[in-house]
C-alpha cells in the first residue's frame, strides 16, 4: 500500500471514528438484489422450524427486593437444571459477575472514565460506593433441604451437588443472596436514580463436553465475557410504586403495600436477564408485524419534541427488526425494548432489550447506526449466542456487518458497505483472538476487520448465496451457542471448501486484509472522506444555529457546500515570511483535499486589484500576513475595520501591537454571504515558538469542527494568549479523551 493511499485511509478512519461518536450517519433509498420471493419465504420458514426445539434446560424463579437508598438487592431464587451432557456432574458452577465490582482493578475499563468524572461532580461520595458485590447467603437443594457446600472464587460460584447429576436429570437448587449495586457507570449500577441492572443474580456457566469443564473466567476488564444458555425465566422484582421497570418478556405489576409494588416478567427461550428501574422513565410503544417495540426514555422537561423523536424511533425500530429477520431468520419474541439511560460513549446489548445513551430531541433516528448495531446483536448475541472471552468475532464482527448491510440496502453511502472498504490495513493479530490477546485492539478486530472479512465473504459468494447460508447459519445455532468452528463448517457445508478455507485464512491469521479487488480506489476514498466530512460539519454546527457568521469555522463549512474559496498572500515578504505562508497554504490545501475543494490562489498585487470586485467579491477569501503587505487588506482596510468593529474584534489595536500572530474571521464587506479569514503576524515573521504551536496548527485550530469556535485569536510572541472569543464546543474533550 502507498503512503499517500494509507494517509487518506488514516485521515477517512479518524473521522469514521468522530461520526460514530456523533451518531450522525446517513440517508435512506431502495433495495438491490434479493432471493425469488418463494426461495426466501421457503428458506425462513426452515429457519423458522429450527426454534420449535424443546425448553431450555435451566429455568430460573427469582424474586428479589430493590433498596433504592441502600442500592442493595436481596433476592432468593430456585433454579432447575437438567443435565443436558453426555457427563455426569458432581458439581454446578455460576457466573458471579457482579462479583467484578468488588475493587476497580476487576472492574471493567470501558467506564473508567465515566467514572472519574462523575467522581470529580460528586466529591462527597466516596470511592468505595463506586464499587459492589455480590454476596451469597445460601445454597440449598430444594427437593431435600440440605445445606450444600460452595466455593466462591474469582467470580464462579462452585457448587457440590449432593450426588452425581446424570444425562437428562434435574436438580432444583434454592439460593439466597445479596448484591450490592456500585453508585457511577458500570453495567450495574445506579445514578442520578436510575438503576441498570445487569449481572445481580448468578448464572449458571456454560458446561463444555469437549474439555469436560466448566466456563469459570472472571469478567473481561477490558472487553465483555457474555457467554450463556438460554433459559427460562420468572423475575419477581419488589421496587417502589413510582418506578418504571423495563425487563425483557411479558411485564405485569401488583401492589405489595407500602408504597411499593411487585413487577413480574416471564421471559422464556432467554439467554441473559437484566433490568432498569427509574421514577423517570416514560414508555412509548407501538406494535408492527406482531412484534410490540417499546421505549423507555428520560424526558424531565417534558419536551414535546423529544415525545415525537421517541414515536419516530419505534418506527424506525420495527424497520431494522423486520429487515435483519429477512436477511438472518426470525426474531420470534413478541416484543423488544429499548432503554435511554445516563451511560456515555457505550450503547450495550441485551436479550430482547438494548440500552443506550441519551437521546437529543433532534435526533434523526435513521441515522442511529449505534442502535442499529445494538439491534443486530439480536441475532448475534441473544439468539446465536457465543463465547465472547474467546470468540467476540462471532458476535462484534457479526453485527457490525449487519449494521452496513442494513444501511446498504437504505442506499446510504456513508454507512453501508463503504464504510467496510475503507480498508483499515493489516494488523499483526487475528481476527478470532480472545479479549486477552487483543489487548486494546479489539475494536479494529472484531468490529472492523471482523466485518470486512464477513464482507469479503459476502462478494466472493454473491449475496443470494450468502443470504441462504446465513438463513442456514441461524437454523444450526438459534438459541445455541455458535462456535467459529461451527461457522466455518456450515461454510463448507453451503459455500464449499474453497470458501471455508478462505475465511478460516482470513479471520484465524494475522495481517488479514481485504482482497484489493473488493476495496475503494483512490477516487471512491476522496469522495467518500468528502461525504463523511460533510456530514460530520452538517451534523455537529446543526446544533449552533446561532453561531456568528464571522466565526471562522463557516469558511470551510460554506467552501463543502461548493462556495468558491480564495487565498490572497502577502507579497514583498522575506524569505521567512513567504516559508511560513507556505505552511500555512499546504495545511489549509490538506483540509481541502478531503473535501474536493481547489481554493484560488492569488499574490500579485495587481492581480488582487483586477479581481477585488469580481472574484474575490464572490468568493470567502483567505488572507495571510502582516496587513500592512497584504493588497487585499490594504485595498479593504476601511470596511475591515468597520467590520471588526461590528465582530467586537480591536482590529487597530491588534495590528498596532508589536510581534503579536493570531486569527480572525470577519463578514466580507462586499458579500453579506461570504466570510473573509485573516492569518496574521504584525512583526516581519512569526516566533519560531509561534510557528511550531500556532502556524503549523492553525488551519485545524480554526476550521475543525473538533475545536471550540474561534471568531479571532491573538498571541504573544511566547504563544502565550493575548486575545481571544470563541463558542465552547464539548467535543473538544470528547477528543482529548
Amino acid at each position: 500500500m502507498n503512503q499517500s493511499r494509507r494517509r487518506i485511509m488514516l485521515s477517512a478512519l479518524s473521522l469514521t471514528m468522530a461520526l460514530s461518536m456523533l451518531a450522525t450517519p446517513f440517508a435512506n433509498g431502495n433495495t438491490a438484489y434479493a432471493l425469488k420471493d418463494s426461495e426466501r419465504h421457503e428458506h425462513i420458514a426452515l429457519a423458522a422450524n429450527a426454534l420449535k426445539v424443546q425448553a431450555p434446560h435451566i429455568q430460573y424463579d427469582i424474586q428479589g427486593t430493590l433498596n433504592v437508598q441502600e442500592r442493595t438487592i436481596t433476592a432468593s431464587q430456585t433454579v432447575t437444571y437438567r443435565n443436558s451432557s453426555k457427563d455426569k456432574l458432581d458439581q454446578l458452577v455460576f457466573r458471579l459477575f457482579a462479583d467484578a465490582n468488588r475493587s476497580k482493578e476487576t472492574q471493567t475499563s470501558m467506564f473508567e472514565s465515566n467514572n472519574a468524572e462523575i467522581a470529580k461532580e460528586n466529591p462527597r461520595i466516596s470511592a468505595e460506593e463506586f464499587l459492589g458485590g455480590i454476596d451469597i447467603l445460601e445454597v440449598k437443594d430444594a427437593a431435600t433441604g440440605q445445606v450444600l457446600a460452595y466455593k466462591n472464587e474469582n467470580q464462579a460460584l462452585t457448587i457440590e451437588l449432593p450426588q452425581s447429576l446424570q444425562t437428562n436429570s434435574e436438580i432444583k437448587l434454592n439460593m439466597k443472596y445479596k448484591t450490592k449495586i456500585p453508585y457511577g457507570m458500570q453495567r450495574l449500577s445506579e445514578y442520578k436514580n436510575l438503576f441498570n441492572g445487569a449481572h445481580w443474580f448468578p448464572v449458571v456457566s456454560v458446561y463444555n463436553e469437549k474439555t469436560h469443564s466448566w466456563a469459570k473466567e472472571p469478567y473481561s476488564k477490558q472487553f465483555e465475557t457474555d457467554y450463556y444458555e438460554v433459559a427460562d425465566y420468572n423475575v419477581s422484582l419488589n421496587v417502589p410504586e413510582k418506578m418504571v421497570v423495563a425487563m425483557p418478556g411479558s411485564l405485569s405489576e401488583t401492589k405489595a403495600g407500602e408504597g411499593r409494588k411487585i413487577v413480574t416478567a416471564k421471559a422464556d427461550n432467554t439467554r441473559e436477564f437484566v433490568f432498569f428501574a427509574s421514577e423517570k422513565f416514560k414508555k412509548a410503544s407501538k406494535t408492527t408485524n406482531g412484534i410490540t417495540v417499546e421505549y423507555f426514555y428520560l424526558n424531565e422537561n417534558n419536551d414535546p419534541k423529544k415525545d415525537q423523536v421517541i414515536e419516530q424511533y419505534l418506527d424506525h425500530v420495527a424497520e431494522v427488526l423486520s429487515f435483519f429477520s429477512d436477511k438472518f431468520g426470525p426474531y420470534e419474541y413478541p416484543e423488544f425494548r429499548v432503554v435511554e439511560s445516563y451511560v456515555q460513549g457505550v450503547a450495550v446489548e441485551f436479550s430482547r432489550l438494548v440500552q443506550m445513551g441519551a437521546i437529543n430531541a433532534n435526533a434523526v433516528p435513521a441515522d442511529d447506526s449505534v442502535l442499529v448495531h445494538e439491534i443486530a446483536h439480536q441475532w448475534f448475541h441473544s439468539i446465536i449466542g457465543n463465547d465472547s472471552e474467546h470468540e467476540s468475532f462471532l458476535d462484534e464482527g457479526f453485527a457490525d456487518f449487519a449494521m452496513c448491510y442494513f444501511y446498504e440496502k437504505q442506499g446510504n453511502r456513508l454507512s453501508g458497505f463503504n464504510a467496510i472498504r475503507l480498508s483499515t490495513g493489516a494488523v499483526d493479530q487475528k481476527i478470532n483472538s480472545t479479549n486477552e490477546e487483543t489487548a486494546s485492539m479489539w475494536n479494529l478486530l472484531y468490529y472492523q476487520q471482523g466485518r470486512t472479512a464477513l464482507y469479503e465473504l459476502y462478494r466472493t459468494v454473491g449475496e443470494e448465496k450468502f443470504d441462504a447460508f446465513m438463513l442456514e447459519y441461524f437454523k444450526r445455532y438459534a438459541y445455541k451457542n455458535a462456535t467459529v468452528e461451527g461457522l466455518l463448517q456450515t461454510i463448507e457445508d453451503q459455500l464449499g471448501k474453497e470458501v471455508r478455507d478462505l475465511m478460516d485464512k482470513n479471520i484465524n491469521q494475522p495481517n488479514y486484509e481485504l482482497n484489493p479487488k473488493f476495496q475503494m480506489s483512490e477516487q471512491e476514498m476522496q469522495e467518500y472522506m468528502k461525504l463523511i466530512n460533510l456530514q460530520m460539519y452538517d451534523g455537529v454546527l446543526s446544533g449552533y444555529p446561532d453561531l456568528p457568521k464571522q466565526t471562522m469555522i463557516n469558511l470551510i463549512h460554506k467552501a463543502m457546500h461548493g462556495e468558491p474559496v480564495a487565498i490572497v498572500l502577502a507579497d514583498g515578504v522575506g524569505k521567512k515570511a513567504q516559508e511560513q505562508q507556505q505552511m500555512l497554504v499546504e495545511g489549509l490545501n490538506q483540509m481541502f483535499a478531503m473535501n474536493s475543494v481547489k481554493p484560488l490562489i492569488v499574490t500579485e498585487r495587481q492581480a488582487v486589484k483586477q479581481q477585488l470586485e469580481s472574484t474575490l467579491a464572490k468568493s470567502n477569501v483567505i488572507v495571510m500576513g502582516h496587513s500592512n503587505k497584504n493588497a487585499f487588506i490594504q485595498a479593504l482596510k476601511p470596511q475591515l475595520i468597520k467590520k471588526a468593529a461590528e465582530a467586537a474584534f480591536p482590529w487597530k489595536e491588534t495590528m498596532k501591537t508589536p510581534n503579536v500572530y493570531g486569527a480572525y474571521g470577519l463578514v466580507h464587506p462586499y458579500n453579506k454571504d461570504r466570510v473573509i479569514v485573516h492569518y496574521f503576524w504584525t512583526g516581519d515573521q512569526v516566533s519560531a515558538q509561534g510557528e511550531e504551536q500556532f502556524l503549523s496548527k492553525a488551519p485545524y485550530k480554526t476550521m475543525a469542527v473538533t475545536n471550540n469556535f474561534y471568531q479571532y485569536m491573538v498571541y504573544k510572541q511566547d504563544g502565550t494568549v493575548l486575545n481571544e472569543k470563541y463558542t465552547y464546543n464539548p467535543l473538544v474533550e470528547k477528543f482529548a479523551e
